[in-house]
């Protein structure tokens, strides 16, 4: 036990007993340890803001390249039926 948890344990003793003390400063204690496991660390952030990082600019390249080819379709709509209308 940590000198926290040696503190609860003290108040607690005197307030439920030592039997009851001890299983609520273990409960306690493996609550913290679960949650632990659980939350995401400085690293995970730092990795996860990156990803994302990357993602959006591949995202912005492939709206770049979408708008792009759809110009030129539109470009070349006008100029077929440019074409077809003279003839």
């Amino acid at each position: 036990m940590s000198v926290t948890e040696i503190q609860l344990f003290q108040i607690l003793k005197a307030k439920l007993g030592e039997a009851e003390a001890e299983q609520l400063v273990s409960f306690v204690q493996a609550e913290v340890e679960n949650k632990r496991e659980i939350l995401a660390t400085k690293e995970d952030i730092a990795n996860t803001k990156k990803y994302i990082l990357q993602v959006k600019s591949e995202l912005s390249k492939s709206i770049y390249l979408v708008g792009l080819i759809q110009f030129l379709a539109i470009v070349c709509s006008v100029f077929g039926i440019i074409n077809f209308m003279i003839k």
